[in-house]
């Protein structure tokens, strides 16, 4: 089934939907006076993605903003210790579940009573009719987890690989403008405007340097540290034996750090990727943001997409600069994201890269 969802073919169909939510957050950055809080703004911006392009629900902006807030409260207690007293975090992850499924059942409800209108089959479609075809029509509590779970999936770590992005665009404009050479050379980006219909996802896969770029972002800050795995075959390593049935954790963020592939590992260098050096082609686990083996994440080409999309829109119709006066420390915990949560201020541009301000319009309507 989420071989289906992230299938090349639903990659496409989700593209054009992902770029009017980035282009609609994108205008709001740029017409509020004020700076954002760049990673909180940018888990506001994966949770839409994910209700409004991979499940495809019409919620009015009012109710997502709602959701929004309870899901924040699911994920902030989902680790807490199992103690199940009246005001543990465990009890409010448990309430703020509850909410959460109860809103996510209305809009699975409606989506299955209005299917007029629909120009794409999103991840929820693809899961009602996997069930059909197996000969099991899937129960509302199944589609209610699944529908949690491709939430989770596309939120946190797509959250902070896009904080981290922004901060690296900001402290290397280099990188910024070798971006924007890019897309203009690909005729992509003409007279500060992308070119209508040139987005596709080929054109996209196209882009060396962008990305090289996104790969230099998972490399140095890979949003989550490390994986668990249950070991299959009792092994050796280092000359210690690790038993069958044994949990082990292996280490993204070491992985990265201490590979002998990577020079000058703590440096942000996208050329580290291109073709004169390929760091990465060198062995199979030296670079593994998503994982490694036959349990490497899903999601990836979907989280990869949308940093690629939401990179190029910054490059093409954006002007940011960093609104304190220093860059802010990072912390790993529970993901990777500066301890202030980055604050930007964000100014709109039009064709000529002139400032703009505007209002922020409803873009996607029943499109998506």
């Amino acid at each position: 089934v989420f071989s289906k969802i992230f299938s090349h073919e639903a990659l496409e169909s989700y593209l054009p939907k992902i770029q009017l939510v980035i282009k609609d957050t994108l205008r709001a950055w740029s017409s509020n006076p004020e700076s954002i809080n760049v990673y909180h703004e940018t888990q506001k911006l994966t949770f839409r993605m994910a209700i409004r392009v991979l499940l495809g629900f019409r919620i009015p902006d009012e109710e997502l903003n709602r959701l929004f807030e309870v899901y924040q409260q699911f994920v902030e207690n989902v680790f807490s210790l199992p103690v199940d007293l009246p005001f543990s975090g465990y009890r409010r992850g448990i309430r703020a579940r509850e909410t959460l499924q109860k809103g996510l059942e209305k809009a699975i409800q409606e989506k299955l009573q209005n299917t007029q209108g629909k120009d794409y089959a999103d991840a929820l479609d693809i899961l009602i009719e996997s069930g059909k075809e197996h000969g099991k029509e899937l129960t509302m509590q199944e589609l209610k987890d699944g529908t949690l779970e491709l939430i989770f999936a596309a939120y946190a770590t797509t959250a902070s690989a896009s904080t981290s992005l922004i901060m690296q665009l900001l402290k290397h404009p280099r990188v910024l403008e070798k971006l924007r050479e890019e897309l203009r050379s690909k005729g992509i980006l003409h007279n500060g405007c992308i070119c209508e219909g040139s987005l596709r996802l080929d054109n996209i896969n196209s882009l060396h340097y962008l990305d090289c770029v996104i790969k230099e972002v998972l490399r140095l800050f890979t949003p989550i540290s490390g994986g668990y795995r249950t070991v299959l075959q009792t092994f050796e390593l280092d000359g210690f034996q690790i038993p069958k049935g044994w949990s082990v954790m292996y280490s993204i963020r070491d992985t990265h750090d201490t590979a002998p592939v990577f020079k000058d590992v703590d440096v942000f260098d996208p050329d580290r990727f291109g073709q004169g050096r390929s760091e990465d082609k060198d062995g199979r686990f030296h670079y593994l943001p998503f994982g490694g083996g036959v349990r490497t994440c899903l999601g990836k080409h979907l989280a990869k997409l949308f940093l690629k999309a939401l990179a190029i829109e910054l490059a093409s119709t954006s002007r940011f600069e960093l609104a304190s006066r220093t860059f802010p420390k990072i912390t790993l915990v529970p993901v990777v994201h500066p301890v202030d949560g980055l604050k930007v201020k964000f100014f709109g541009l039009d064709s000529n890269q002139n400032e703009i301000l505007t209002g922020t319009d409803a873009m996607l309507g029943a499109t998506v």
